[in-house]
């Protein structure tokens, strides 16, 4: 592995890494009040919310991408918008593709932690109430230490998820080095110039540093490193 990271060029993965890291922070942020809110809402909107959140499972990620591309072009009205009064162009940008991974990763975030609330017994909630304590410090001290295990597969799915995007960042950001090109555009390009050692070398690293994630959250879920961290 240190022999593959000094003959290729680290920038696509340093990308794709700090795309990751902001993607799954801001979507464990949004992700947590929208989770709840889907798990206890009696209101109907939350079935179309739901299958809204859910459309990026199903999505081809070409079609998200090409209609993220067609809604922040420069020349459409909402992108002359963003530019003009927020200075923002999301297009071929950095920025851009934070906000495409956070639409394409959401139910990643989202779903495991609905998960864990809904599996949660109604009794710890009424408990609370009856308590006196305001919804904000149930979730806060009640709800959330119970579905450890939920927010922690959320961030690590949304984390590899990331890794893995290629429609999305394509479509919305291209390839351009230093700014939009991760890692799986570069090994896209890689094999599209028949350079297939080099595409292979990229290839590894993501796939071992993607299965030593998994591999981590599936031996914490599995009660492995039970007491190793607390609250």
């Amino acid at each position: 592995m240190h022999t593959i990271l000094l003959t290729i060029d680290l920038g696509p993965l340093w990308l794709t890494f700090k795309l990751a890291i902001i993607t799954t922070l801001l979507l464990f942020i949004a992700g947590i009040p929208l989770a709840y809110w889907l798990a206890y809402s009696r209101s109907k909107a939350r079935f179309v919310v739901e299958t809204l959140v859910s459309m990026p499972l199903v999505l081809p990620p070409t079609v998200i991408g090409f209609y993220l591309l067609i809604a922040f072009s420069p020349s459409g009205s909402f992108g002359i918008w963003l530019e003009q009064w927020l200075d923002l162009r999301l297009v071929f940008t950095f920025e851009g593709l934070v906000v495409g991974s956070i639409i394409y990763s959401l139910p990643f975030m989202v779903q495991p932690i609905r998960s864990g609330f809904v599996a949660l017994p109604e009794n710890l909630m009424e408990a609370s109430d009856l308590l006196g304590k305001s919804r904000l410090t149930t979730l806060r001290y009640v709800l959330l230490p119970n579905i450890k295990s939920s927010l922690l597969t959320a961030a690590v799915l949304t984390f590899a998820h990331t890794i893995g995007e290629f429609g999305v960042v394509l479509m919305i950001g291209g390839s351009i080095p230093d700014v939009t090109k991760v890692a799986s555009i570069a090994i896209y390009e890689e094999v599209e110039s028949l350079n297939y050692a080099t595409a292979n070398d990229y290839s590894a690293i993501l796939f071992v540093l993607t299965f030593l994630m998994l591999l981590l959250l599936n031996l914490s879920n599995g009660g492995y490193f039970k007491g190793l961290w607390k609250w």
